[in-house]
Parts: C-alpha cells; structure tokens; sequence
C-alpha cells in the first residue's frame, strides 16, 4: 500500500446504437452501390478478359465490406433493412467471386469447393432457422474476418492469373490470405451452432408468448 487512492476502473456504459425503421440510409446505399458494380467486374472478367482490372474491382469490392456496418453504427443509422440487405450482398458477392474465379481456372477447384461448401452451409442453416422460427444471427467477428481474408484472397488470384513476374507476388498473397481465410471461414461455422440454436430457442418461445397473449 502506497497510500495513494486507487479508483475503480471505468465501464462502458455506451448504448447500443437504436435501430431505425428508415430504408434510405447512408449505409444501406453503400450496399446497393456495392451490389451495383458486380456487373462491372463480371464484364471485365468475361468481357475484354482483363483479369487484373477485374480482380481490383472484385478486391475494391471486398475492402468496402467493413464500411456500411461501421457507418451504420457511426451515424447512428442501423436498420432492419440493414441487418438483412448487408450480409445478403455479403453473401452474394463472395458466391459470384468463388464461382466465376473458379470458372476461369485461377483458383484450384479444391480451394474453390471448400469456400463453396461453407457459403451454401452457412446459407443453408440461416434459411432453416428462420423458417423454423428463429430469431436474426449476429454475425460473430471471425467469421467477419473469413470473409474479409477470402475476399482479399480471390481477387489476388485472379490478378495474378497471367504470366507477368510482378503477378507471383499476387500468388503469394493470395495463398497467405487464402489459407488464413478457410481456418477461419471454417472455424466460423463451427462456431455459429450454439448462436444458432440460441437463436432458436428463444425465437421459437418469443413467438409462442406472441401467440399466447394473442398478437401472434
């Protein structure tokens, strides 16, 4: 003892930021911009075949994943809407860049059949909880992470599908984040089910008091 007086330490006692009815956020029109260029890359890639201009608007694309959440929290604009349209295009993105990239043989098939495999797992399962009644999954921060390394991943792929020198180093970048993106993107599956089965849970009784009280 120093006689000095030693005071607790701070808790956080910020609230959680109120959700919005509103459907015309900032962030939910950075979602849709995000969505509206998918046709960009898809033409680059099968189009004039540039696959380095493509594979910088499919990485473009990857790195924005972070922005409309973190301005939806920022702005105090976290929507409904949101919550549902964000991982929709999410999703949607990472399919379109695991099959087309696949498609034109810069990633191997093995690689390609892995991140598959998960995407329509995850996809699967968020369909048949919510039709069993479950309420919304939060998404949980290593699965954030799979994403955002795989989506680093196929675009350094596919720019480093050709025969220039400076496109191995790509290679080298893409195997790195690749194999850091399925030890997560896989760990993230395992790590949803008891999320997903608490999700059920009380869904499934929110729904039963709902109907008990007669609102449902």
């Amino acid at each position: 003892m120093d006689g000095r007086l030693s005071l607790p330490r701070a808790v956080d006692v910020t609230p959680a930021p109120q959700e919005t009815d509103r459907i015309i956020t900032i962030p939910n029109v950075i979602t849709m911009v995000r969505f509206a260029v998918l046709p960009l890359y898809l033409w680059l890639l099968f189009g004039p075949k540039s696959y380095v201009g493509a594979g910088l608007v499919l990485g473009a694309l990857g790195a924005t994943d972070w922005v409309d959440g973190r301005l939806a929290r920022r702005l105090g604009q976290v929507s409904a809407v949101g919550k549902v349209l964000d991982p929709v295009v999410d999703r949607l993105l990472m399919l379109t860049a695991v099959i087309t990239v696949a498609w034109v043989h810069a990633v191997p098939l093995w690689f390609a059949g892995l991140t598959l495999l998960r995407e329509l797992l995850i996809s699967a399962a968020t369909l048949l909880i919510a039709g069993l009644g479950g309420r919304r999954i939060d998404v949980l921060w290593v699965g954030k992470a799979g994403t955002f390394a795989m989506m680093t991943s196929y675009p350094a792929f596919l720019i480093a599908h050709g025969p220039a020198g400076w496109q191995r180093v790509f290679l080298v970048i893409a195997w790195v984040a690749g194999a850091a993106g399925l030890v997560l993107a896989w760990t993230a599956l395992f790590s949803y089910v008891e999320p997903a089965m608490a999700a059920l849970r009380e869904g499934r009784a929110g729904r039963r008091g709902r109907e008990a009280s007669g609102l449902g």
